[in-house]
């Protein structure tokens, strides 16, 4: 969990970490700079769900882990359409995103946890991959019990996993103790303290939340572990503090904690599912109609965004509310 929290502290704060690579520089490159149309449809949705639930004022649009403002710009100029202008707050402890931050949204009022943001007013939250970067914990069952898989150095000053001395049956779940021998499980602590946060400020201040990353919505096992350089996964011990290491989000995990702050789960569906049922396919021909020479590129982003085989099955969004505010659209069929 330290070797994780510590490597990534360094990645974001030292590298140009979004784009396409090349000469633009890069590793990776997330759902609002591949189409405008993500971040528009978060903005449409969040005004949506704020005129429905009684336009209320002030309001706050808060994101966590804003990357290029990219999406906030987006989501900002939909909201506008419908009346909405909150008040724009981004939660981001890196020097370097925080300068081009402010560069897409000059008023943005930018912050280093969300301790700072305003008590007052409903919040409006989006977390655009950024679950899935906060440290994991990861739990062996050894012949001897559970224990916490370190970061150790071998007789060749290379980093090694190996399980810790202490014993860490308390930390795993009732139902999961009797595991065999050789079953990892992950936790995220930190991923659970800002749940806990979101959740309790939506339960007394109202609003809504996004939280849209890669992971699943049933229990599993095994280690999730990522490292991607270049736009290529590497290993994890490859390259720390050069890497982005990542893992994935445990979205049953985020609604339970959810549901103990009182707030509301609207629920948790494919990236693909909702944006589907948002109206991706009917935004992409209207800008193709709009710009038809960029008709193929207008499909290509699209299909990147909700194909299953690309980032429509892998990635999960996940809903939350106050609990008088109203249901939230693209979390059922109907």
């Amino acid at each position: 969990m330290h070797f994780m929290g510590e490597s990534n502290m360094r990645y974001y704060n030292d590298k140009r970490v979004i784009g396409e690579g090349g000469s633009t520089g890069g590793d990776f490159i997330t759902a609002p700079e591949i189409s405008q149309m993500f971040g528009e449809l978060i903005g449409l949705w969040l005004a949506d769900m704020w005129i429905r639930g009684g336009r209320t004022e002030p309001v706050h649009y808060v994101e966590l882990g804003p990357g290029r403002g990219t999406l906030a710009r987006d989501a900002s100029r939909a909201m506008k359409r419908y009346g909405l202008v909150p008040k724009m707050h981004l939660v981001e402890t890196s020097c370097r995103m925080r300068d081009v931050q402010l560069a897409s949204v000059p008023d943005a009022i930018q912050h280093r946890d969300l301790s700072t943001v305003p008590m007052e007013g409903p919040i409006l939250l989006v977390a655009n991959e950024f679950l899935d970067a906060l440290p994991v914990r990861q739990l062996v069952k050894t012949v001897e019990g559970w224990r916490e898989i370190t970061v150790g150095v071998d007789g060749l000053d290379k980093f090694v996993e190996m399980p810790g001395r202490q014993p860490m049956d308390s930390a795993v779940p009732e139902a999961r103790r009797d595991d065999p021998p050789g079953t990892v499980i992950e936790t995220s602590p930190a991923g659970a303290t800002v749940m806990f946060e979101v959740a309790g400020r939506l339960a007394n201040q109202g609003g809504a939340a996004l939280f849209i990353d890669y992971g699943y919505t049933h229990g599993r096992s095994g280690s999730t572990l990522q490292a991607v350089k270049d736009h290529e996964k590497i290993g994890v011990f490859d390259a720390p503090g050069a890497a982005d290491i990542t893992a994935h989000v445990d979205f049953a995990q985020m609604e339970q904690i959810a549901r103990s702050r009182d707030a509301r789960v609207l629920g948790t569906v494919t990236q693909g599912e909702w944006l589907t049922r948002l109206g991706i396919n009917a935004r992409a021909d209207a800008l193709s109609e709009f710009a038809p020479h960029h008709h193929d590129a207008l499909m290509r982003a699209r299909d990147r965004l909700v194909e299953p085989d690309q980032m429509g099955e892998l990635f999960k969004v996940m809903g939350l509310a106050g609990p008088d505010w109203p249901d939230g659209a693209g979390f059922d069929e109907d």
